[in-house]
């Protein structure tokens, strides 16, 4: 079973050592579970590290990613890290704001907490463990709607600043971290309109062939992580692998 195995991981990231540890934080999610899913079959038994909440606790809980972190510590150097959490809405009462009248404070610390502070801790205790002498890999999954020179339409207020917030973490994130991993790339993802609980009040005004199922947004995702170099850290991109502006 092993043999089949190494061969699908070469297809998917050549570029990355042969036997590369995994780590998926937020492995329940859409997205996670079919990355999960997805890079089951293609990472060796015991390098894939499937990680979600925790006695209901989320990664905007310091004391459950450092925990995390030192399960992901006792795998040995880590070469990619995807971060796949976030919310747009949930079950009380998080919408995404049509007007400025919308606003609302309390709903604002929730996206900040789940969408910019969740993955900035992740950073700050999973960095360290990348490997640090051939290319590495964190990423998490940003929006489009995140970028402040491609909101043409306004609303979404919360979600935008939020990922907006997580480029800019990440991006400060990647020149701090390439002083000690010169070969790390940190990006954000945008992974496009997928058929997830996220996006499931919204997919009504989706382009025909815009809306991916989760197992062909894994796919991208993986190989927009090989296409990736350390000049690209710090930078946000789609799930095509063409660069967005912040």
């Amino acid at each position: 079973m092993g043999q089949p195995s190494r061969l699908i991981m070469q297809s998917v990231w050549p570029s990355l050592p042969p036997e590369p540890n995994v780590a998926v934080i937020g492995a329940s999610g859409g997205i996670g579970s079919a990355l999960t899913e997805y890079l089951d079959a293609a990472v060796y038994p015991n390098h894939l590290l499937a990680m979600s909440r925790s006695g209901g606790a989320g990664i905007e809980d310091e004391s459950m990613v450092k925990e995390l972190a030192k399960q992901a510590a006792a795998k040995g150097p880590l070469d990619v890290v995807i971060v796949a959490t976030g919310v747009l809405h949930d079950e009380n009462g998080l919408r995404p704001e049509k007007r400025i009248a919308d606003w609302n404070a309390d709903k604002f610390a929730r996206s900040f907490a789940v969408n910019a502070t969740g993955p900035a801790l992740v950073a700050k205790h999973f960095l360290p463990l990348l490997r640090r002498d051939t290319k590495s890999v964190f990423v998490a999954l940003s929006a489009r709607v995140g970028s402040i020179a491609d909101n043409r339409l306004g609303g979404w207020a919360a979600y935008r600043a939020s990922k907006a917030a997580l480029n800019m973490l990440l991006k400060t994130a990647a020149i701090e971290h390439r002083r000690s991993h010169p070969y790390s790339v940190i990006a954000g993802l945008h992974p496009g309109t997928v058929d997830t609980g996220l996006s499931a009040p919204f997919q009504g005004n989706v382009r025909p062939g815009q809306l991916f199922t989760p197992h062909r947004a894994a796919r991208q995702i993986t190989e927009v992580i090989e296409q990736l170099t350390p000049a690209d850290s710090g930078g946000f991109f789609a799930w095509d692998g063409t660069r967005i502006e912040y």
